[in-house]
């Protein structure tokens, strides 16, 4: 009888639990049989493990083969699995020897039948929890160059599994981790936007204090090329911010999961999408844009397009910051700190308001389609700025010239962005859009003047708590952006001026 224990991860939301492959030899009739709650994909792996260590030139053991996947009651899935069972069958038959500390290092790769390593999706968030674990790690040579941004842990790629034994023909690579994550390319720039200024500074002060957004306009008034602008504003990504990200990426098994970049994400899901789509979930319980927007911006343009359901299902992680996602048999909890930005016509056909043309839609048209986005969504929203339709002379102008709206570029408004938030971070260790009730009212009120004007407007308006509260974040920021210390009346009366009355 032999006995072997190989060290690999599972993947629960963005956990990822140790899973002891526990490798059993026993006499009688020969079988193989893997337990501990294995997708169908991970029994599979029988086949191709005794394909490849035949091709390998091992000799598959005789007998009672039970490999043990534990803790049992964690769902396995995926093909990571057959490097360690088939090593693990290995050390249990005397037949190899890995060269490495088994208690120590963690074992991941798909089993091609001729004994290759095909690449694992989502091994970031495994390394991430490895590292601090104090393990290394054995990877397919393919998953590598993902890998090299995680600090603290060995990781050596290999391309075939006969590599992996004491005296193979190829030693495998040692992959040097704690590289710094790539710049990310150039965002667009703010000053190819012409006219909208006070667009422009709206989105500066959401950049400064990390405020959501509502922009209203007709069609054409540049509401989507501000919102993509936005990320070029916000401060790049630290490290850790761009892992965490990157591995939320992983999880989702996005085009971008590979990559480890310092720009802040942008997530703009179509208006069709579905609440599994926008929220997470699924059978596989996946994050949903929410999370794949966290450190970032998501633009939901055509917001009133929305189903309610989507749109009602964004209020919790607004003021939380995360998402949970329950489902028959799975339950996971997911980062959503995003900053939201959308944007909206005013009307059905866009032209409410305009004189030439002129808007047709019936009064009632125009209720019902304001409607579709409820109150209490509302409220939660920072800044309501209605976009005028784009001056003729805007587009002419030179958009460099010192009388030019239009002269401010990214670089220039990120400077006064990054300015403002050392001060929110020196005065209270985080943006202005996060404070709670009490850090509001310690770190965000106003001279006397600019407080008898808030409770004068919110009597006239009637005015919520929650949005009181916002109005003074939106104005602390504005006093940032102008390096004051005191939040005075015309800091809240601009902030009051960015958030619309019927």
């Amino acid at each position: 009888m032999g006995f072997a224990q190989i060290l690999s991860r599972a993947e629960s939301g963005l956990a990822a639990p140790v899973v002891r492959v526990e490798v059993h030899l026993g006499g009688g009739l020969p079988t193989f049989n893997i337990v501990g709650l294995p997708a169908p994909v991970v029994r599979e792996s029988k086949e191709r493990v005794r394909a490849a260590l035949a091709h390998c030139g091992f000799a598959f053991p005789a007998g009672r083969i039970t490999v043990n996947l534990a803790p049992a009651e964690l769902p396995k899935e995926g093909g990571r699995f057959d490097l360690p069972i088939a090593l693990g069958i290995l050390v249990a038959s005397s037949q190899a020897d890995p060269g490495c500390d088994l208690t120590g290092t963690e074992f991941y790769g798909e089993l091609g039948l001729t004994g290759e390593l095909k690449p694992v999706a989502g091994l970031l968030l495994a390394a991430l929890h490895a590292a601090r674990d104090g393990h290394g790690m054995r990877v397919p040579r393919a998953n590598v160059a993902e890998l090299r941004q995680v600090r603290g842990c060995e990781v050596r790629g290999v391309q075939r599994l006969d590599e992996l034994i004491e005296g193979g023909s190829a030693a495998p690579d040692l992959i040097v981790s704690g590289a710094c994550a790539v710049p990310g390319p150039a965002p667009p720039d703010l000053c190819e936007v012409r006219g909208q200024w006070q667009g422009k500074r709206a989105l500066l002060i959401a950049a400064a204090g990390a405020h959501s957004l509502l922009m209203s306009g007709p069609p054409g008034s540049g509401k989507s090329m501000l919102a993509q602008r936005l990320p070029g504003l916000l401060p790049p990504l630290s490290q850790d911010e761009a892992l965490e990200v990157a591995a939320i990426a992983a999880v989702a098994r996005t085009s971008a999961a590979a990559e480890v970049s310092m720009m802040r994400p942008f997530r703009a899901p179509h208006h069709t999408a579905s609440a599994h789509a926008i929220v997470g979930g699924g059978v596989a319980v996946r994050p949903g844009e929410v999370s794949l927007a966290h450190h970032g911006v998501l633009f939901l343009d055509e917001l009133p397009e929305f189903d309610r359901r989507v749109l009602e299902a964004l209020r919790e992680p607004l003021e939380s910051g995360t998402v949970s996602v329950v489902r028959a048999n799975q339950r996971a909890e997911y980062p959503a700190r995003f900053q939201l930005v959308a944007a909206m016509n005013p009307c059905p056909c866009g032209r409410a308001g305009q004189v030439r043309p002129r808007c047709r839609c019936e009064p009632k048209r125009i209720e019902r389609y304001r409607a579709r986005i409820s109150g209490p969504l509302l409220d939660r929203i920072d800044l309501q700025l209605a976009l005028p339709a784009v001056d003729v002379a805007a587009l002419t102008e030179l958009p460099h010239s010192a009388a030019s709206h239009d002269a401010l570029n990214s670089a220039a408004a990120a400077a006064q962005v990054r300015a403002a938030r050392e001060r929110q971070l020196r005065r209270q260790g985080l943006c202005n859009a996060r404070l709670g009730p009490e850090q509001t009212l310690l770190h965000c009120g106003a001279n006397a003047t600019g407080m008898r004007l808030l409770r004068e407007a919110a009597r006239l308006q009637g005015h919520s708590a929650r949005s009181q509260h916002r109005v003074l974040r939106v104005a602390r920021s504005i006093a940032d952006l102008a390096g004051r210390d005191t939040v005075v009346e015309g800091d809240v009366a601009e902030a009051l001026a960015l958030r619309w009355q019927d």
